[in-house]
């Protein structure tokens, strides 16, 4: 039975719907202990005192400062600055200071109110441009925690050979991920015994990392397992380190398990969100709508601490340039400090914040050149055996005129243009259309992959069932119920003799985070490669012929265990051929694939209420071969949903670097009434190197919505905005004076 491409059912699906699933709030360990964090109401400054008042038996808390760190003091990670609990200086709003536990949460609440911490207050930055034009140098020498340059061609020389050179600035604002299960941890601790942590979270291995580093101890003495997880869109990518370290500080000086569950407005305020952005564009072109050079300044606010800003900046950065073949490009991106809480990983990475700067930019190129938007795309899209902006040579079959004009089929494109304009001259709601075209790499940028060396590992029982063994998480998204199918259709088994192992450190090899778009692409074809490892050693061994049946392959595991013991095998990662990356240039091969897709928006401004809303949104995406039809359309539908939130409703709003709306009854996103359909379509076109030939696509429908949608309302309205989130009150502001 072919498996690869068929809707099966989900492999934890029976447990989540019956309620049988565990999350971390859900476990209970006897004498355990409730933690909570003491938090700095400044934004930046030098802590001068600490006191604990009230009527509280502060006789019966554990209490834990940095003085009780018994390793190093700092969240391991990419640059170590950012510390666990702040010791001389804060440096945001929201960072911790100080734990407390005890056996009543209710009065660990009391208690934590009746903390004070003295703090002498020191300038801070709370805005991106601030911090570029160093207004206050908050960290190191000049506020910038990375940058890259990516140069191909001579940029210099092309300003003077152009007809056209059009400039033009793009903003975008922070997101928070809102998943639906708040950040949570379990800890046990021990010097004799080490370290256990329980947690919601996306990447086991990184909570490892930050451990043995926090404690001091061999990596044998730490243990991180996965629990069920509640969603994570990248928000519990690093930050579970914290938290997990937190709890485990608690647990290591009470003796005691100790439980760290936040609420929804401490979640909301002190945790990573998504990266604000400033882009800057400069374009040259010719009266014949083609691409010369492009000049691009791409800049995030990385927040107080540099956490994962640097590879943010580096798919932003790679990104910036589109599915666009130019002659000439310059990239310069930095990520710079703010005295914000720290921004981190979000579903897209980067990627859509350049990408919307550069799908707004080209509309402008167009206008001004007199091209349509489609038109001027047409002419300047890349194909295979073209150049990216790092000089990656595309190899694979690209067909973006092919997926434009199928999208505008689906869309009735032109006819609904010509149709709303004509609508549009006496009405109040005014209507348009809008497109995006854009790709996203799969998996970790340039060596990444090859650094990380990820794992893989099959284990087969005397039964003939087959368990993965792998650090890939189910968050949501089908994790288990791909790799099942990838495994049971490479030995051609039925899909329920494939069991997923959970992700626990101390039981499965180390197959990298669950992050980039990486997870059927990348391991995925480790797991497939593992399990046809199974096969291998079955038949070399002479119990298996190459023809076989599963009873024939349930015979032949049952005979070689008996035989020779455990009957396992792993695999791990190796770069397809031809795959260059020059970190140092920043130059090569950015990706093994990417994914490649037109997204079509359909809007209505209101303008007497100045409200804007999606009525309808086609996405259409070539990925490769589509392992779960379901599963995959879901992928993109709650991409889309989340891109329109990003685009329209979901506006932090920061007061001295604090999240002051950080609750669902003020952070607006929106609700099943406020999304239209979305109808999703799928290109196939098989990757080599994939899993039955998939490529990634989780972080792609993030890419699209945004510019997509204010196209779609540039069209509606012939006014120009560029910068998100779009709030009624902006379209006030522009709309407004424009009718006087």
């Amino acid at each position: 039975m072919q498996l690869v491409g068929q809707p099966v059912p989900r492999k934890e699906g029976r447990d989540k719907v019956t309620g049988q699933s565990r999350y971390i709030d859900d476990l209970h360990f006897p004498e355990m202990l409730y933690g909570a964090t003491v938090r700095s109401a400044v934004a930046r400054g030098r802590i001068k005192n600490i006191s604990f008042e009230g009527d509280v038996p502060w006789d019966e808390f554990v209490v834990v400062t940095a003085k009780d760190i018994p390793g190093e003091n700092c969240v391991a990670l990419i640059l170590m600055d950012q510390p666990f609990l702040a010791g001389e200086f804060v440096n945001h709003p929201e960072e911790p200071v100080l734990l407390l536990a005890h056996p009543d949460k209710y009065l660990l609440e009391e208690a934590r109110r009746h903390v004070r911490v003295e703090i002498e207050p020191l300038p801070a930055i709370f805005s991106l441009k601030d911090s570029v034009n160093q207004k206050e140098i908050i960290w190191g020498e000049d506020n910038v925690f990375k940058s890259y340059h990516v140069e191909k061609g001579n940029v210099d020389e092309v300003w003077g050979n152009a007809d056209f050179i059009v400039e033009g600035e793009y903003e975008t604002g922070a997101q928070e991920q809102l998943y639906i299960e708040n950040n949570g941890v379990i800890a046990i601790a021990a010097p004799e015994n080490g370290v256990t942590v329980w947690g919601s979270m996306q990447c086991p291995y990184y909570v490892h990392k930050a451990l043995v580093k926090l404690f001091n101890l061999p990596e044998d003495k730490i243990r991180v397992v996965q629990v069920e997880t509640g969603g994570g869109f990248g928000g519990k990518e690093e930050y579970p380190s914290m938290i997990a370290g937190h709890a485990a500080l608690l647990a290591w000086k009470s003796g005691r398990p100790v439980k760290i569950v936040y609420d929804r407005a401490e979640d909301m305020s002190a945790t990573t969100k998504r990266h604000p952005s400033w882009t800057k564009h400069r374009t040259a072109v010719t009266r014949e709508g083609k691409l010369l050079g492009m000049e691009i300044d791409f800049v995030v606010d990385g927040g107080a601490y540099a956490t994962l800003s640097a590879v943010v900046l580096s798919r932003g950065t790679i990104h910036a340039a589109g599915p666009y073949f130019c002659p000439n490009v310059r990239i310069k991106s930095r990520a710079v400090a703010t005295n914000m809480p720290p921004h981190g990983a979000f579903r897209g990475f980067g990627a859509p914040q350049s990408i919307f700067a550069l799908e707004r930019h080209l509309n402008k190129v167009a206008q001004k050149i007199g091209f349509s938007p489609e038109e001027f795309r047409r002419r300047n899209f890349i194909h295979e055996g073209e150049t990216t902006a790092t000089n990656q040579v595309i190899h694979e079959k690209v067909d973006m005129e092919g997926l434009l004009s199928r999208a505008f089929e689906l869309t009735d494109y032109e006819a609904k243009q010509k149709r709303f304009a004509e609508s549009n001259q006496n009405s109040r709601q005014k209507k348009g259309i809008g497109f995006a075209t854009f790709m996203h790499g799969a998996g970790f940028t340039g060596s990444g992959e090859k650094y990380l060396e990820s794992v893989v590992g099959a284990e087969a029982t005397s039964e003939g069932r087959v368990r993965i063994l792998a650090a890939s998480t189910e968050i949501g998204q089908g994790t288990n119920t791909v790799f099942a199918q990838i495994a049971a259709e490479a030995l051609k088994l039925d899909y329920d003799s494939i069991e997923i192992a959970k992700p626990d450190t101390g039981n499965v090899p180390n197959s990298g985070p669950t992050v980039a778009s990486r997870t059927t692409m990348i391991v995925g074809k480790l797991v497939e490669s593992a399990v046809l490892g199974l096969k291998q050693t079955l038949i070399i061994s002479g119990l298996l012929k190459e023809n076989y049946t599963p009873e024939d392959f349930q015979e032949a595991c049952r005979r070689y265990i008996g035989q020779h013991g455990a009957l396992k095998s792993f695999s791990k990662y190796k770069a397809p051929p031809g795959i260059n990356w020059d970190d140092e240039k920043y130059e090569g091969d950015a990706y093994g694939a990417f994914a490649w897709a037109v997204y079509v928006a359909e809007v209505t401004v209101d303008m007497v209420t100045y409200e804007a809303r999606v009525d309808d949104f086609v996405a259409l995406q070539e990925v490769g071969r589509v392992i779960h039809p379901v599963l995959a359309a879901g992928q993109i539908e709650g991409g889309v949903a989340q891109g329109i939130g990003y685009t329209l409703f979901e506006k932090v709003v920061w007061q001295d670097g604090r999240m002051i709306n950080n609750q669902m009854t003020n952070y607006i996103m929106p609700t099943a009434a406020d999304i239209p359909p979305i109808r999703v379509f799928f290109e196939e076109n098989p990757y080599t190197f994939g899993p039955s030939g998939a490529k990634g696509i989780g972080e792609l429908p993030m890419d699209g919505p945004a510019p997509a949608i204010l196209n779609a309302i540039e069209n509606a309205t012939g006014i120009s905005i560029n910068h998100i989130p779009l709030m009624p009150e902006s379209l006030i502001e522009v709309l407004g004076g424009e009718r006087g």
